[in-house]
């Protein structure tokens, strides 16, 4: 029997974190070494978002930049940990199970949500992974049923890993003119 992992959720925060020095990114650094190397990664960031539930089946997970106006560097990170899409089908799965519907996406890559605490807990980028969407829309009971029907991967050697913030709009921070400015 594979070792059991946990189910946890971290704050991403701005995409910065994986190149700015800082408490949160020395506390995801050392995470993965407290936490040891999962079989696979399942994460829910809260950057994939769709009205039904869906899963990354991708071999190769691209690194998406779902960001703009930072430095360059960012730009040129890569996080090429490996697809997980057996991981996938296995939690189209147990959903279906549940009769929760889920699709599989056959491409979709990391969003900085997965990738930037991915690759600071897991720098290697050798564990695999999938992506699964979050369906805000569908409320908080929904997404603890998802998480019911899932849980079991825990036990499978699998992370589940959440990622987001408790304030997602870098609008209500303040005014952000390269931000708020309308299309031209």
């Amino acid at each position: 029997m594979a070792e059991r992992f946990p189910a946890i959720f971290v704050s991403h925060g701005a995409p910065l974190l994986a190149i700015q020095p800082g408490p949160a990114r020395e506390f995801l650094s050392r995470l993965g070494k407290t936490l040891g190397k999962p079989k696979a990664i399942l994460t829910v960031s809260a950057h994939w978002e769709s009205g039904d539930a869906a899963v990354s089946a991708a071999a190769r997970p691209e690194t998406i930049y779902d960001f703009y106006g930072f430095p360059d560097e960012l730009y040129q990170i890569k996080y090429p940990a490996p697809g997980a899409p057996e991981l996938a089908v296995r939690a189209k799965a147990l959903l279906g199970e549940k009769g929760i519907g889920i699709r599989v996406h056959p491409t979709r890559g990391l969003d900085h949500g997965a990738w930037v605490p991915l690759m600071l807990m897991y720098a290697d980028a050798d564990v695999p992974v999938t992506q699964l969407t979050v369906q805000s829309a569908l409320g908080p009971a929904h997404h603890f049923k998802l998480g019911e029907a899932l849980r079991g991967l825990r036990d499978e050697g699998v992370l589940i890993l959440g990622s987001g913030g408790a304030t997602h709009n870098l609008r209500e921070f303040g005014r952000h003119p390269e931000v708020d400015a309308p299309p031209q």
